[in-house]
């Protein structure tokens, strides 16, 4: 099973990622999660508004850099199956995707 597999059209896909990609994924939103919490210690203690606006710009960047893994992996593999299966829906899901991502 593939990230492009379904059972029906309303049910849930997985995706199927390599053990590599999983652990540089969790590792990048673990060091997120961190900054997060970062931040907000940052807020609670006053910390100048330029200083917390900065970490919030390193962490909307590190998020982007998420994002931008997984939409790679999505579009070599996902997107290129369901295409080559003649489901030309993923096109439309895709630019959904791309225009949430870019917002």
């Amino acid at each position: 099973m593939n990230c492009c597999d379904t059972h029906t059209h309303t049910s849930h896909r997985s995706s199927h990622h390599s053990e590599q990609l999983k652990t540089n994924l969790a590792s990048r939103l673990n060091r997120i999660e961190g900054q997060v919490r970062g931040v907000k210690g940052l807020i609670e203690r006053d910390t100048y508004c330029d200083d917390v606006l900065n970490q919030i710009a390193a962490i909307q960047s590190a998020l982007n850099s998420v994002g931008k893994l997984l939409l790679e992996g999505h579009m070599k593999s996902c997107v290129a199956e369901r295409l080559q299966s003649g489901d030309h829906e993923v096109i439309d899901e895709l630019l959904a995707t791309m225009n949430k991502l870019m917002k």
